[in-house]
């Protein structure tokens, strides 16, 4: 019997290898792809933050106190304001929010107790905030953040 040896040819070591650095560089190409994306979401999640979050902050505060006549717009210290009035017992109270030195701020105080502008806790740093009655029902709020980018939201209040 004529006894056989196995003889190594270059290709038993280069198949191997090379199938080993394509896996490794479609490994790190899925990688550098996904960090991509995921910091380019990170991005505009945080770029939309401010505009967003006041939005939905002022959205809550009027649904949760719309009563007939309890939402109006006006002015408070040369500030537009979101006015909402509240009962508690017997006393009247007042929720002012309005932008005041790129600031969106809130002051809740008691009928016929005089305030300014400054008394008031800061929500969130914004560049620019807006009101407008469109309708009887209808407030459109928009507010533009230190980025430069505005969100608006119409809010249907039950009446003013």
């Amino acid at each position: 019997m004529q006894s056989r040896t196995k003889r190594k040819h270059m290709i038993d070591f280069l198949f191997p290898t090379a199938l080993f650095f394509v896996f490794a560089l479609s490994a790190l190409t899925v990688i550098l792809i996904a960090a991509r994306i995921y910091q380019s979401t990170t991005e505009n999640s945080s770029l939309n933050y401010t505009s967003r979050t006041s939005l939905s902050y002022i959205s809550e505060k009027v649904h949760q106190n719309d009563v007939d006549g309890g939402i109006t717009l006006s002015s408070f210290g040369g500030c537009d304001a979101l006015i909402i009035k509240q009962s508690v017992g017997e006393d009247t109270y007042y929720t002012y929010i309005y932008a005041d030195d790129k600031e969106l701020k809130e002051l809740f105080i008691k009928e016929d107790v005089n305030a300014d502008v400054s008394s008031g806790r800061k929500i969130l740093d914004i560049e620019d905030f807006s009101l407008e009655q469109i309708s009887d029902n209808l407030l459109k709020i928009s507010c533009t953040d230190q980025n430069g980018q505005t969100a608006s939201a119409i809010i249907g209040v039950r009446g003013t």
